[in-house]
């Protein structure tokens, strides 16, 4: 089976989004956040409204992407994959924290309570920054390890390498060997889910990783920051690529 990763087209939201909304059957965390960003029944009502509230928003962004895993031998969609490329740096009000819009009460706080650490995390580590942010990777069941996941990361690693960029993202408890082998840095820092906003039995840690250009010389995120977010290529990272 021949895969390949496209952007995702107008004509394929539903299916980008059948994907998604299928692909962690098998991932506690992912299973958990899907049920707490879109609680209640996941059926053709809702899935239509869904479709049109990601057209609508497509028009509006000017970072954000979506991007396909195609089976060429079939034409299916079996994975899909969202980011932000962050080709310039933005303003406080421009990376404005909208918490979740399309919940109200309860549901609304119990989404803004998981995800609220990570916005709180990224500003730390980057602000206004540019890099590239991973939002989610999701692999239709039926074909997971099948290496469409890898195919869809190894893109990330390419935009990022050609754009000079770091790639980050906030990985599954259960992937993050997989990412490490793809050469990824598992930062310090950690975000830490409590059990009882989870519903879990335990808190669940939430691992942070981030892969650096090769541009950085083999400079590590922590050195990055410390040095100011310096451009990678520029004058003052000459003794470091030296």
């Amino acid at each position: 089976m021949v895969q390949v990763v496209l952007p995702a087209l107008i004509p394929d939201i539903p299916k980008v989004y059948d994907v998604y909304f299928n692909a962690f059957q098998n991932d506690q965390m992912g299973k958990i956040m899907l049920e707490i960003l879109f609680p209640g029944v996941i059926d053709d009502e809702f899935k239509k409204a869904h479709a049109a509230g990601t057209l609508a928003y497509w028009h509006t962004s000017g970072s954000q992407y979506t991007f396909k895993c195609v089976d060429t031998s079939t034409g299916e969609i079996i994975g899909m994959a969202l980011g932000d490329v962050y080709l310039s740096e933005r303003t406080e009000e421009e990376r404005r924290n909208h918490g979740v819009p399309w919940l109200a009460g309860e549901q609304r706080e119990r989404a803004e309570k998981i995800l609220n650490p990570l916005w709180e995390v990224r500003e730390r580590l980057f602000g206004g920054k540019r890099y590239i942010y991973c939002h989610v990777i999701g692999i239709d069941p039926r074909h997971q390890g099948r290496k469409a996941g890898a195919l869809l990361v190894q893109w990330g690693l390419d935009l990022g390498e050609r754009a000079g960029l770091p790639v980050y993202f906030e990985s599954s408890p259960s992937t993050v060997g997989l990412y490490k082998k793809m050469g990824f840095e598992l930062l310090d820092e950690k975000i830490i889910h409590k059990a009882e906003v989870l519903g879990t039995e335990e808190d669940i840690d939430v691992p942070l990783m981030i892969k650096m250009p090769s541009l950085a010389g083999g400079m590590s995120f922590a050195e990055w920051k410390s040095k100011g977010y310096p451009e990678f290529g520029g004058s003052d990272l000459a003794p470091k690529l030296a």
